[in-house]
Parts: C-alpha cells; structure tokens; sequence
C-alpha cells in the first residue's frame, strides 16, 4: 500500500500530478483543493496517497493533507459515491469546511458536485454526521479556546439557514466551551423565542 509520496513534481495538471519518487513517476488524481499545495514542476512535493484496487485498475490518489486523506475515506464508504465524485466533492473547498458542512446538516453544499444528487448528498449527512462531529470535537476542543467554538458555531447555525446577525444574536449570553453545546442552545432558544412569538 502506498500511503504518501515525496519527490519531483514532473506534471501538474488540473486533475491530476506525476511526482517522480526515486526514479518512479506515479500518476496521482487530485482535488482542486489539493493542487493549490502542489508546488510547479521540478520543484519537491509531498502528498499523502490512497491506492484504490479495483478488478480492472490501480488508481492513485494524492491529498495535501491527512484531514482530507480521512474525508476522501469517509466519502467512498458511503453508497453511490466513488473514487472521482469523492474527488470532485473535495474540490468543493479545504476539507475542514466541508467537515463542517457535514457535522451541520448542510446537505445543499453538495449537490453542486457533479456526479450527487439530493438523495445522495442526504445520504452522505446522515451516514458521516457521527463520525464527523466526534472527529471535529476530537481536534477542535483540546486546542480551540471559547472563541474558535463560538466561530464554529456561529458557522454551523449560518449552514443550519441562519442569518449570521441572527447566528450571533442566538449565541449571545450563552456560556459553553464546546461547538454543538453551543449550536443546541442557540437553536433551543430559537425554538422558544420562536414559540412566544
């Protein structure tokens, strides 16, 4: 299994790079995403890799970061999404946006990738939401002080349909160190305010 690969970059093409690694050129698909970190030919790159196996072919895929390794992971398990749409999700902008499009519900944030529709972008929140909350808590807690989870839940109550004026108000006066707690307050108070009105 090939897990990363470092050498020369030979071509650098909008869907995919050929790094030369020891005399060996592998031919990597990437995300637009991840060709932004590619430095121009015949400078040293580093990518992280995924083999896919399949009866027919061997595919190589490349990715600036293991954040976005993992995601691409997360995307081919769940039915109806391969290799490419994977990649063209990726594309859609850096993994840990689209991680927190996940853990918000945003469905809508991928049903502009070719390739997913409405059924398979609700498929693909309802099958990673878990997962992808549990993996943003994990890296966002123990570094993040109070102000980078209020931002992250200021961002997943503006991805929930909220205005962020309104996002804010929402989150004003409520004291909590952690993302979610502080997107279930915010929307239980929506729901009374909601309720007296």
């Amino acid at each position: 299994m090939i897990a990363a690969v470092r050498g020369e970059v030979m071509v650098r093409r909008p869907d995919h790079v050929v790094i030369d690694a020891g005399g060996v050129g592998y031919r990597l698909a990437v995300s637009s995403e991840t060709l932004k970190a590619v430095p121009a030919t015949g400078r040293e790159a580093f990518l992280h890799a995924e083999l896919i196996s399949r009866e027919d072919s061997l595919a190589l895929f490349g990715f600036a970061s293991e954040e976005e390794r993992d995601l691409f992971g997360e995307l081919i398990s769940v039915s109806g999404i391969g290799p490419k749409v994977a990649l063209a999700a990726l594309s859609g902008g850096p993994a840990r946006e689209l991680l927190r499009a996940i853990a918000a519900g945003d469905a809508k944030r991928f049903q502009a990738v070719p390739g997913i529709g409405k059924r398979t972008s609700e498929r693909i929140i309802v099958e990673l939401r878990e997962k992808i909350a549990g993996a943003l808590e994990e890296e966002v807690a123990p570094v993040g002080g109070a102000e980078d989870a209020r931002s992250l839940a200021r961002d997943g109550l503006v991805n929930l349909g909220y205005a962020p004026l309104e996002a804010e108000q929402l989150l004003d006066g409520i004291d909590s160190g952690d993302a979610e707690e502080l997107i279930a307050a915010a929307l239980r108070k929506a729901g009374t305010s909601r309720s007296k009105a």
